[in-house]
């Protein structure tokens, strides 16, 4: 079909007294076919297929796809996405605002205008990464913590200033203000965008991408969006579209209401069990039924969130009056709402009860199934009773124990400790592992399960009323027991915005959480994102001693292993309530539906079930939530405190690199490069770097958490001066990449199969056969000339939009991964890097073929590579050789377009001066 056959499709509409063009969808159905049962997602794909119908990426043959979906539920077909703004927090959003400058020095360096680089999108970045949990337990640790904070971030945040004077359409949201994924929920989020064109105002569906998986959770409010990497939100950012094969849409029908005791974070690890059970990889989910009708826009934002836990692109809710109901409560502009009903409504995008729409697969819960749960001990997906708790970690510990069983308990015995009274661990428990400790004047026994960290943290339950006005009321009762958290545990609360403390202060449990230790800590991710920030000394000493398997139980949505703190090998996702309740009981070596939590001053056991707030006392302190609490909050977003306000800044277009900066260094993607691509050649002769197992996260890849001093990094930084204990994070310091690479594949608990009980970061550098820190190794490659493969298992790169994981990966001189399976953004991000993802044909692997990475591997075909085809992957060892005919994972053209630059920033940066 020609492009004169495009439908015509502009409409207006009236809203709010205002005249708005769009492109209207029951019009396009008029040329194309009935798209009446088409997924709402599909439909927003399909409205931004029309708006962007003259630009030559998009051809009519792509608009009829997307209605011939409808046939069979699935598609080949791929087109290009243009989401209308892009997301960013402060550890992705860095090196992405350091790439951007980068790109201007390569601009400036070949003869054109560096001005020419800048977000031709808005772009939005919050800083909410940064700040750790270093003060605790008191009435001043917010104050200190964000004193810390700006002391270590400087260099960072007056990098992040520059930025917001330096390029167009971007804005910075400062420190402790709050999370990225909650401020776009509360404020930033509209439903329906709008923007002046030629005099005309057009409406279109709020659509984004952003620099963490967990931009999922604004499908709760009707927009579609979802993580992607640094890389890509950037290639977004300055006017490429997302390349992207038509999805499969997945249904989860949800029916009845939610019992009582029954939470929001209860529902999500539920639909996160089945969702990944079922496999939604790549996939869109779309929530439906009449279920929806009695589900709260919080709870359903935080199923939305947790959409990369269950390994979907999305996992989005349409719009519908609980929407309309959330914007005004939140503070949105009545225009703005009435837009969104009259938009939705002319567009079929509304929800409408009975609405039954075709789709790829479908699931479906009654949501009075749904009971009590915790996620753990490293996956979010391993979704356990609250009942079944007690049994899991003993099963767990077993294993942890070569097999034989921990001492029984005598069940529900109530003893003290250093005036502490405490359940489940008692005088004739004589575990050797068991340590006795002493922090703050007061002497116990530390044991296996003891919960060492209790964290009310991250976007997905912090943005949720109900389950933390239920935290605080639990907190309250619990007080009135005279129960008390146990002196081993860490307790914190990192609110997702200052409107959580308005309503906690107006429901007067704040007071509650104080008194149980669960003080302000900050405005961020904070323990969710492995800021959990140091034990105290005694603790940490009493763990290493004993070789512990303690516990963290944090409201987040990532347990990975050695994510949330390096000594606690086992981590629970709960909602804020639980959180609290195991922070009373102190071990997770109990049955709480059953055994006392504590005993109150008279003796009497406290039960769980005796302190829970009922649903009306929670929806009664729900009712203090008041609109006017986000009005205040958000109406000096982007302003910040008075620090930041003071942070000096260059008035500069063009970054002036700093070479003593151990924070923003001159990354060197861009060195060499020539305005036209070099011919891709093959791989000759690679070594094997590692050899991974299954589900290897971005986690277990990328830098995060802490920086060891004994690590590659930490020598980097010692030899600049940098003292141990001003390392930060390696989240902080995403903008060097010398500090990056270092810590790439460094995570405490990877484990490379080259290296037989060997766990950590660490690899046998062939030639040598010497044992050796991964980042030293390849360097000895790189020194050379060797190329260099990584091999894995099924769901590499599982986890995060890291694009560290991928960036990392390529300075140590990785050329290609060769993997049973990958995660979809990782997937992605590796292409976006250079670096060819292969993946092993159906039924060989790692293991059939005898793989030990003392093999060299070749890999022919990569110069005339088709998206989707084959290359032959030649594996040479002392026994022989052995040839395969991997799948090559460049998916579309235009991921091949990228690779064949070295680079998606490579080739924008090369559309941009008209090279390309």
């Amino acid at each position: 079909m020609s492009r004169d056959e495009m439908p015509d499709t502009l409409q207006t509409l009236d809203a709010g007294g205002t005249t708005y063009h769009y492109y209207s969808l029951p019009k396009a159905a008029d040329a194309l076919g009935r798209i009446d049962r088409l997924p709402k997602t599909l439909k927003i794909l399909l409205e931004n297929q029309l708006r962007f119908a003259s630009d030559p990426s998009v051809a009519r043959e792509d608009l009829q796809a997307l209605v011939d979906w409808q046939q069979g539920g699935r598609s080949d077909r791929e087109i290009g996405y243009r989401p209308a703004r892009v997301l960013m927090q402060d550890f992705t959003g860095v090196p992405a605002v350091v790439d951007l400058a980068s790109m201007r020095a390569a601009v400036q360096k070949l003869g054109e205008d560096p001005s020419r680089i800048n977000p031709l999108s808005p772009v939005d970045l919050v800083i909410d990464h940064s700040v750790m949990v270093d003060k605790f337990g008191n009435p001043t640790a917010f104050k200190d913590n964000v004193a810390i904070e700006m002391e270590r971030n400087r260099e960072r945040y007056e990098f992040l200033r520059w930025g917001q004077q330096a390029f167009d359409n971007f804005s910075v949201v400062p420190p402790g203000t709050g999370i990225c994924h909650q401020v776009n929920l509360e404020y930033l989020g509209r439903a329906v965008w709008s923007k002046e064109e030629d005099g005309k105002t057009f409406a279109y569906p709020d659509t984004l991408v952003g620099t963490d998986s967990h931009t999922t959770m604004i499908n709760g409010l009707g927009v579609l969006g979802w993580g992607v990497g640094g890389i890509e939100a950037e290639a977004a950012m300055l006017g490429q579209p997302v390349s992207m094969l038509i999805p499969e849409v997945v249904g989860f029908k949800l029916t009845g209401k939610l019992r009582e005791g029954i939470t929001a974070t209860d529902l999500v690890l539920t639909v996160t069990q089945m969702l990944r059970n079922h496999g939604v990889v790549g996939k869109f989910v779309e929530f439906y039924g009449d279920g929806l009708a009695d589900l709260p826009l919080a709870d359903r934002a935080t199923i939305g969130n947790m959409a990369p836990e269950y390994g979907a692109t999305c996992g989005f809710f349409p719009v519908d009056e609980e929407t309309l109901e959330y914007m005004r409560l939140t503070g949105r502009d009545a225009v703005q709402i009435e837009l969104v009903e009259a938009y939705c409504k002319a567009q079929g995008l509304w929800r409408e009860p009975g609405d039954e729409p075709i789709f790829s697969d479908a699931l479906h819960l009654d949501l009075g199934d749904v009971e009590a749960s915790l996620a753990g001990p490293k996956r979010p997906q391993d979704r356990v009773a609250l009942k079944d708790m007690k049994a899991t970690f003993e099963k767990l510990m077993e294993g942890e124990n070569g097999g034989k069983p921990l001492p029984s308990e005598e069940k529900g015995r109530l003893f003290s400790e250093g005036g502490q009274t405490a359940v489940g661990v008692h005088e004739s428990y004589e575990h050797h592992d068991s340590q006795n400790v002493e922090l703050d004047g007061e002497q116990f026994m530390l044991n296996p399960g003891a919960v060492v960290i209790a964290a009310i943290t991250s976007c997905t339950n912090t943005s949720n009323p109900s389950v933390m006005m239920a935290a605080g009321l639990l907190a309250r009762n619990a007080r009135a027991k005279g129960l008390r958290t146990k002196p081993w545990v860490k307790p914190s609360l990192a609110p997702g915005s200052k409107v959580v403390t308005e309503y906690f202060q107006a429901a007067g449990v704040q007071e509650d959480l104080d008194a149980l230790g669960f003080n302000l800590v900050g405005y961020g991710c904070t323990t969710c994102i492995g800021n959990s920030g140091p034990l105290p000394p005694p603790i940490e000493k009493a763990i290493e001693d004993g070789d512990l398997t303690v516990a963290s139980v944090l409201s987040g949505n990532r347990n990975f292993e050695g994510r949330i703190h390096p000594l606690v090998k086992t981590n629970w996702l709960a909602s804020p309530p639980l959180v609290v309740a195991y922070a009373l009981a102190g071990n997770v070596r109990l049955d709480l539906s059953s055994e006392p939590l504590g005993e109150d001053p008279d003796g009497n056991p406290v039960y769980l079930q005796d302190i829970w707030p009922s649903q009306a006392d929670i929806a009664s302190a729900v009712e203090k939530v008041k609109t006017e609490m986000f009005r205040k909050e958000y109406a000096e977003v982007f302003e910040g405190d008075e620090t930041w306000k003071a942070l000096q800044v260059p008035q500069s277009q063009v970054y002036e690199w700093s070479p003593s900066s151990t924070y923003i260094q001159h990354p060197p993607f861009f060195e060499g490069m020539g305005r036209e691509p070099e011919p891709i050649e093959d791989v000759e002769n690679a070594h094997i770097l590692a050899l991974l197992g299954d589900s290897v996260t971005t986690d277990h890849i990328s830098p995060a958490g802490a920086i060891k001093p004994d690590s590659p990094a930490g020598r980097y930084l010692q030899e600049r001066g940098i003292k141990p204990v001003d390392f930060n994070s390696y989240g902080s310091r995403r903008g060097n990449h010398e500090v990056m690479m270092r810590g790439t594949f460094a995570n405490v608990r990877i484990r490379n199969e080259m290296l037989e009980g060997v766990i950590g970061g660490e690899t046998r550098h062939v030639p040598s056969g010497e044992q050796m820190a991964i980042y030293d190794a390849a360097m000895r490659y790189q020194e050379k000339g060797t190329p260099l493969v990584v091999v894995a298992g099924k769901e590499y790169g599982t986890g995060s939009s890291r694009d560290w994981a991928a960036k990392g990966t390529r300075l140590l001189g990785v050329r290609a991964v060769l993997a049973e399976s990958y995660e979809r953004i990782h997937r992605s991000n590796l292409i976006g890097m250079g670096v060819v993802p292969l993946q092993f044909p159906e039924g060989e692997d790692r293991k059939s073929l005898g793989l030990t990475g003392d093999e060299t591997i070749s890999i022919e075909g990569l110069a005339s590579l088709t998206p989707g085809g084959r290359v032959t992957v030649t594996i040479k060892s002392e026994k022989g050789e052995k040839r395969i005919e991997a799948l090559c994972r460049i998916d579309t053209a235009n991921e091949l377009e990228y690779y064949r630059h070295g680079g998606i920033l490579h080739y924008v940066l090369r559309r941009m001066i008209g090279a390309v």
